[in-house]
């Protein structure tokens, strides 16, 4: 993604593990930049604390990890659904007990960290997981722990990488984490640059963030009034339906029955709604 541009001509592909894993083996690997994002070097640079508990998902080349590393960092796990790069991931710091390597779902994955870096992941994922990711990225946090990395701020004609805006990103994000930053990159790569986002976020360990399965919804209206039902909830601060109308993400400030949740959802009989477990 350092030209801006999808790995694969037509992006119509699931992308699952086979897609990565095609992807590595065929080295078209246009998203590597081939060094750290300088607005993640600057970053990591601030961090005092070498012991911190870090994960890279979808980690690819991993330049951020070589660079914690020879700065001292103690603690780093990184998490990639590609065999293919796993393999040469481990090969590469086999003598390094500092690191650890996970061939694995990120979305499956179990740990607690004290801080996760955002480098071309999510915007690798499809826009309709996003729900997701704000809720395995609150689990795997630990209290007070951060999420800090880049996010662009534009969009493609296709994907991967899928793009945003700042304001969605708002929407997003909202009530699950405090926003200590979200501008405008200053220091991004050439290709980048206008285009990205800083983003560091607090884990609000306050609230209660789950995430649902929905059955039966078919089209933006539906959503919309689903949505207000649900906000008007006692104790719900924020929620949002995936764009495929498969999830919905709920962000309160205590445990919410599932009992009304389908309560409030019954207004029409072929609607579902059923809890994702951690």
């Amino acid at each position: 993604m350092s030209d801006l541009k999808c790995s694969d001509t037509s992006c119509d592909k699931p992308l699952n593990a086979a897609y990565w894993e095609a992807q590595y083996k065929a080295k078209t690997t246009g998203w590597d930049l081939g060094q750290v994002s300088p607005p993640i070097q600057e970053y990591i640079d601030k961090i005092t604390d070498k012991k911190k508990r870090i994960l890279i998902p979808g980690c690819g080349n991993s330049y951020e990890a070589e660079y914690l590393l020879e700065h001292g960092f103690t603690n780093i796990t990184l998490i990639d659904i590609a065999p293919t790069l796993v393999a040469v991931l481990k090969e590469k710091f086999k003598n390094n007990p500092n690191i650890q390597i996970v061939l694995g779902d990120f979305f499956e994955h179990q740990g607690n960290y004290d801080l996760i870096i955002e480098q071309t992941f999510f915007c690798a994922l499809p826009p309709t997981m996003r729900k997701k990711y704000v809720w395995k990225m609150h689990q795997l946090l630990d209290e007070d722990g951060i999420l800090a990395g880049l996010l662009f701020n534009r969009m493609f004609q296709s994907g991967p990488p899928f793009g945003g805006s700042k304001e969605e990103y708002q929407k997003l994000f909202a009530a699950a984490f405090d926003f200590i930053k979200m501008d405008s990159s200053e220091n991004s790569i050439a290709p980048r640059a206008n285009s990205e986002l800083f983003i560091n976020l607090k884990k609000n360990s306050k609230v209660v963030v789950n995430l649902y399965e929905l059955e039966g919804i078919t089209c933006s209206g539906c959503m919309e009034t689903i949505t207000e039902k649900i906000l008007a909830i006692d104790g719900v601060l924020n929620t949002s339906i995936s764009s495929n109308f498969a999830e919905v993400l709920i962000v309160s400030t205590n445990e919410i029955e599932t009992k009304i949740l389908k309560d409030v959802i019954a207004y029409d009989e072929k609607y579902t709604i059923k809890k994702i477990k951690n």
